[in-house]
């Protein structure tokens, strides 16, 4: 997509201090911490959301949650906790319309629901 900041992140037009990195996910720290910890990890492909996923992505799906999981414990989140977030939509909280999750840690975090 030409006019999306994550799309020109994975494609490295604009710098960003890159925590993780494989052939289908990118991971860099969001700049508006909600969390001591906030991490954002990116599908390199684009896709807008959720509701966009086609039956081909169920294998990218499942990496972002196993990515999730490899970046709490390199965060030192794995045992004390953390928030996994991905917010679909406007009404749902997104704002940049490429998939991403938010990884939230670092401190106890209040309830959501």
């Amino acid at each position: 997509m030409e006019n999306c900041i994550f799309c020109k992140i994975v494609n490295k037009e604009i710098a960003s201090e890159i925590l993780y990195e494989d052939d289908e996910l990118i991971a860099f720290y969001d700049i508006n911490p909600m969390a001591p910890v906030h991490i954002l990890l990116v599908t390199k492909k684009h896709v807008a959301n959720i509701s966009d996923l086609s039956d081909d992505d169920h294998a990218l799906a499942c990496r972002v949650l196993f990515a999730a999981k490899e970046l709490a414990k390199k965060f030192n989140l794995d045992e004390s906790g953390f928030r996994l977030a991905l917010n679909n939509n406007a009404d749902g909280g997104q704002e940049v319309f490429h998939l991403h999750a938010h990884i939230l840690g670092g401190k106890k975090l209040g309830k959501m629901c």
